[in-house]
């Protein structure tokens, strides 16, 4: 089959949703389907307001149009909500062709994070975008009751894996600082409540990895923090297997691939118990949720290293690839031929 991905993230970012979509590419491909993404990468683009990491494309809906006519595929995902995704969804409804849409990112309360907009506001966006979609897809059972509970009436499931070669119990001492070592890691930005960690009253010493808006003002209000910046993922797994516990203190995120991550390299986390910790973690030992993340923290330390990588082990690529495949809409020969021809 023949599937094109749209995405309006993509690298240079560094994220879940870009770890998403190329590991599903590549498990994709490893059961004989072709696979083409359609990126920023192809587009003139401008930066984000308010976080210029992240890059727009600029009036892409022609582009989109020859790019989808050109390639004919089988079934269209478009995995972002952002100009891309706008124009392939404006193509597809125009051409009747079936598409399905994914909800990787808790886009409303992010936006009420940074901007006090309502939730109800965002969620209307939502349910425009996502309505026509043959499927939405959702990271977590709570996700997907979520969105039903905002009225959506097209969620299914699409988990999570992690690569369990890269992500591995090691030997490695790649943080000098003083023991307990905590450590987070993600994007460096107001909605991942980054600061309920740093502010903690904790023995040892706090690291943090990765990058974002809000870098510049926490490295200045938390000096005595190490700060990694970005890393590539055998860099990261010696920093997961350096650490003593893995601290999540993210309360809007939809899953959390980090979460896995860690745990993987048997680093024992601590979290509140909300959306994504609790999918992750379930009534596993593999780390700890609790309301007061001080104490999370500190008894996650009792944690054996072998018993979260047990957890992790229970999550394959490959059994998520083959539920996104399940969830896609093929177009048939005449909609494909249609759209071919059909003109702008």
């Amino acid at each position: 089959m023949k599937v094109m991905i749209v995405t309006d993230a993509w690298r240079p970012q560094v994220n879940g949703v870009v770890r998403t979509i190329t590991t599903t590419k590549r498990e994709m491909e490893a059961m004989g389907h072709e696979v083409d993404l359609l990126t920023p990468l192809e587009f003139r683009t401008f930066p984000c307001p308010t976080y210029p990491d992240i890059r727009l494309s600029w009036l892409p809906g022609k582009s989109v149009e020859k790019r989808i006519r050109d390639y004919a595929p089988h079934a269209l995902h478009i995995a972002t909500e952002g100009p891309l995704g706008i124009a392939a969804r404006r193509f597809a409804l125009r051409n009747n062709l079936p598409f399905t849409t994914a909800y990787h990112t808790r886009f409303p309360e992010y936006v009420q994070a940074r901007f006090s907009i309502p939730l109800s506001w965002t969620y209307r966006f939502l349910r425009w975008f996502h309505g026509p979609s043959g499927a939405v897809m959702a990271p977590t059972q709570k996700v997907k009751f979520d969105l039903e509970e905002w009225g959506f009436t097209n969620a299914v499931l699409w988990t999570r894996g992690v690569d369990l070669d890269v992500f591995k119990l090691q030997e490695a001492h790649k943080l000098d600082s003083k023991p307990p070592i905590f450590l987070y890691v993600g994007r460096v930005a107001v909605e991942k409540n980054i600061e309920a960690f740093l502010e903690l009253d904790l023995p040892g010493s706090k690291w943090v990895a990765g990058d974002g808006p809000a870098m510049s003002g926490l490295r200045a209000k938390y000096p005595d923090v190490n700060y990694l910046g970005v890393l590539n993922q055998p860099e990261l797994a010696e920093i997961y297997a350096s650490a003593d516990v893995f601290v999540f203190p993210s309360k809007t995120d939809t899953f959390g691939l980090v979460l896995l991550e860690a745990m993987a390299c048997g680093l024992p986390v601590a979290a509140y118990p909300v959306t994504g910790p609790i999918d992750v973690l379930g009534d596993s030992d593999a780390g700890v949720m609790h309301e007061d993340l001080r104490e999370a923290c500190l008894a996650a330390l009792k944690i054996d290293r072998k018993t979260a990588r047990a957890h992790a082990e229970k999550f394959s690529w490959r059994a998520a690839t083959e539920q996104f495949v399940s969830h896609l809409r093929p177009a048939t020969q005449a909609d494909l031929t249609k759209a071919a021809t059909q003109t702008a």
